[in-house]
């Protein structure tokens, strides 16, 4: 299924930040079967609080479209996004979001669950299991 094959390139990007001491969480955008946007959280490493794995995969795919508008377009990403993307997935117009794991502290659905734009469609749990776990460990690891 196509939904497992692009989470599955969301959680190459979550490693890579995993690589780099990072929060691992991925994203990619894809439209019309291509990938057009990839990111992963850089938080620490930009120092900027804005640089989540959603944001540096819209500016990705924002820059590569050439506007800033992402209609006909899927945001795959291995967690709920948090308030903040929400709100750029919104404003992006994002036409569908696929995320893997729920974020029970941080996702947006517990704060502000009418953020993203009203057409959005939304599939939760796509390989819910390696999301989750790559997190959680990350977590142990930090936090023994």
């Amino acid at each position: 299924m196509d939904d497992e094959k692009y989470m599955r390139l969301a959680l190459q990007e979550a490693n890579k930040a995993l690589m780099q001491g990072e929060i691992p969480i991925g994203a990619v955008i894809v439209s019309h079967g291509q990938v057009i946007g990839r990111g992963h959280n850089m938080t620490e490493r930009l120092q900027d609080v804005t640089a989540h794995a959603e944001m540096q995969a819209i500016t990705a795919a924002a820059t590569y479209l050439g506007g800033k508008y992402l209609k006909e377009c899927t945001l795959y990403v291995t967690v709920e996004p948090c308030i903040m993307c929400a709100g750029a997935i919104g404003w992006s117009q994002i036409s569908r979001v696929v995320y893997g794991c729920q974020d029970v502290k941080r996702g947006y659905q517990t704060y502000a669950p009418r953020a993203l734009h009203p057409k959005c469609q939304l599939t939760q749990g796509v390989l819910q299991d390696e999301c989750k776990s790559m997190i959680q460990q990350f977590f142990v690891n930090k936090r023994p």
